[in-house]
């Protein structure tokens, strides 16, 4: 792996997560982020070999950069962040206690498959999307 990748982990079954995919490469304008499934191969190498990181199955979303794991609220943030003008106004809400970001987080993640659905397998590249896609 190249260090300083931004890699997005995220649950390749659920449709929340597919449509966040989706919005962050819409918005992607300096193309930071790479993608792979939570169920693949570069997830399960990434979170193997760090031991820093505990992993919880409505951990929905793993942002990683470099040697830097984020999870949960934290990572959305993060991600955000990267997005530029308007969408990184609301990383204002890092200034919020993890914990009470990660109570509405968990929230969210423990009901999304409830309320958005989930799908049978993981998301069907295009052509031009594939090298944006690790697995």
């Amino acid at each position: 792996m190249e260090q300083k990748k931004h890699i997005i982990l995220f649950d390749g079954v659920c449709n929340l997560c597919d449509s966040t995919i989706q919005y962050i490469i819409k918005h992607d304008r300096k193309n930071l982020f790479y993608f792979a499934p939570l169920q693949g191969k570069t997830a399960s190498q990434l979170l193997h070999n760090n031991k820093s990181i505990t992993f919880l199955p409505n951990n929905s979303i793993v942002y990683s950069v470099g040697d830097k794991f984020y999870i949960k609220s934290t990572a959305v943030l993060n991600i955000v962040l990267k997005l530029g003008f308007p969408r990184n106004l609301s990383a204002v809400f890092l200034i919020t206690p993890p914990f009470i970001r990660d109570h509405i987080y968990d929230y969210i993640a423990q009901n999304r498959y409830k309320w958005f659905g989930k799908k049978d397998s993981c998301i069907l590249l295009t052509p031009d999307l594939k090298e944006k896609f690790l697995d």
